[in-house]
């Protein structure tokens, strides 16, 4: 089973991106108050997926939701240089609160909207804070730009980190867990 937490500044398309990945359709939405929870099955295990609000006056919120986590999406909108820099700046320290070996996914969105003239954050940035936030060695970067209007890299994203979080054989495809780990029964909320 496995924990993944999204955070990011208001309005980036953390919520969009997440309907996109469970429902397949693209959905307009309004500001997350709080967090919001989704639960997705993939092979044998149950993914946890929390949406974060993503307004500051939420933002102590998110280190509770960031407990356990075993993979953090931080998103930004590609066309913001501001939202970029939210994630070092109120996102990255919240991370603490995730487990040690927790994947950090640098996700940017709103891919459909972006030009030449109006791209704010130049890619080799947000790979850059993806090496930085990585302890582990990765044979592919954490780093991926999305749009939840087509869908494009969307299901890439999630399946990227549910094959390096948990057991998946030589296609990718999840495996049960060894017999001899006892599981609990339970997702940590």
């Amino acid at each position: 089973d496995l924990k993944v937490v999204i955070m990011g500044a208001a309005s980036v398309g953390k919520t969009t991106i997440i309907h996109r990945y469970i429902e397949k359709r693209f959905q307009e939405t309004i500001s997350t108050i709080g967090a919001s929870f989704s639960l997705k099955q993939w092979g044998p295990y149950n993914i946890a997926l929390w949406d974060t609000a993503g307004e500051e006056r939420f933002s102590g919120l998110s280190s509770f939701y960031c407990r356990g986590a075993g993979a953090a999406i931080l998103a930004y909108d590609l066309t913001s240089d501001d939202s970029f820099h939210a994630l070092r700046a109120r996102f990255k320290g919240l991370l603490e609160a995730a487990e040690d070996d927790c994947l950090v996914v640098v996700v940017g969105t709103k891919l459909d909207m972006v030009t030449e003239e109006n791209r704010a954050v130049p890619p080799q940035d947000a790979k850059a804070l993806a090496r930085e936030l990585n302890t582990q060695q990765l044979t592919e970067l954490p780093y991926f730009e999305t749009s939840s209007l087509s869908g494009h890299n969307v299901d890439r994203l999630f399946e990227y980190i549910f094959q390096h979080c948990l057991p998946v054989n030589e296609s990718g495809q999840a495996i049960a867990e060894p017999k001899n780990r006892k599981r609990s029964g339970t997702v940590d909320l």
